[in-house]
């Protein structure tokens, strides 16, 4: 059964969506002023308030999942990249809009657990490995470092651990992305819905809480690879202006269609 579990609505965004959150971190930090490249103030300032309407959305309503399953009634094997960087984060995709897509699904598979990442340690991954480079500063660095500490502290405590303390055996937060829905694809720039599954634990005996966010991601080509980008998510905020967004739905569950949704099936 899925359902809106324990956490509150700030605790179920600390786990989901992370690189839309680490989009949103950066541009505020693009707008209040940094020693690095991106956009002038007005469209930092329009990228700002786009990354953060998305990373402030609501998460998905209390939500149970129907006895009975439902095929999909689309499928896609996103790719996966050609390598792995030094941050251990997939890399080099293919210049597609699936793609495009498998980037997005990487970008947004995270894991926070004990004895593994903290979100410090994957929202420095998500920024080293799939930020524009017109999106990075010093700055944006250390705003998107502060964010994850913000996370850390948030989770120990759920979790009934001071943010010093090691967290209890079994405890995680993990965002596995499910589906997608295109909004605008172009050569260069890909725009989407990203449906994702939330799941959080507080310890081996806790029981787990489920529940499915859906983000809109704006990605680019750059320099021979797919990055998340600022400017390029403020326009896929842009499109989706006056469209429903699609219902936050499990794969198997016949809204999942009616929504149009696509399921991912990760490439082997």
């Amino acid at each position: 059964m899925a359902h809106r579990g324990s956490l509150n609505s700030k605790g179920v965004w600390a786990a989901g969506g992370v690189a839309v959150a680490v989009l949103a971190l950066t541009a505020v930090a693009m707008f209040n002023g940094s020693d690095g490249g991106g956009d002038d103030g007005a469209a930092g300032k329009k990228a700002s308030a786009s990354a953060g309407r998305t990373a402030s959305g609501a998460p998905a309503p209390t939500y149970t999942m129907p006895d009975n399953w439902t095929e999909p009634a689309k499928w896609a094997a996103l790719p996966r990249g050609e390598r792995s960087d030094k941050y251990g984060s997939q890399v080099g995709f293919p210049h597609t809009a699936e793609g495009a897509m498998g980037l997005a699904l990487a970008a947004n598979s995270t894991a926070v657990q004990a004895g593994g990442r903290s979100a410090v340690d994957e929202r420095l991954r998500t920024y080293n490995s799939y930020l524009a480079t017109a999106d990075r500063s010093t700055q944006a660095a250390k705003a998107v470092e502060l964010g994850g500490i913000d996370v850390d502290k948030d989770f120990h405590q759920q979790a009934g651990v001071t943010p010093e303390q090691d967290l209890p055996s079994g405890a995680y937060m993990r965002n596995t992305p499910v589906g997608y829905k295109v909004i605008k694809a172009a050569p260069d720039e890909v725009s989407a819905w990203l449906l994702a599954r939330v799941s959080t634990k507080t310890a081996e005996t806790a029981k787990e809480s489920v529940t499915y966010t859906v983000t809109v991601v704006g990605v680019r080509w750059e320099a021979g690879d797919w990055k998340l980008s600022v400017e390029t998510t403020a326009k896929a905020q842009d499109q989706a202006q006056g469209q429903a967004a699609p219902e936050a739905v499990a794969p198997g569950d016949a809204a999942f269609n009616a929504a149009g949704w696509t399921a991912i099936r990760e490439a082997s």
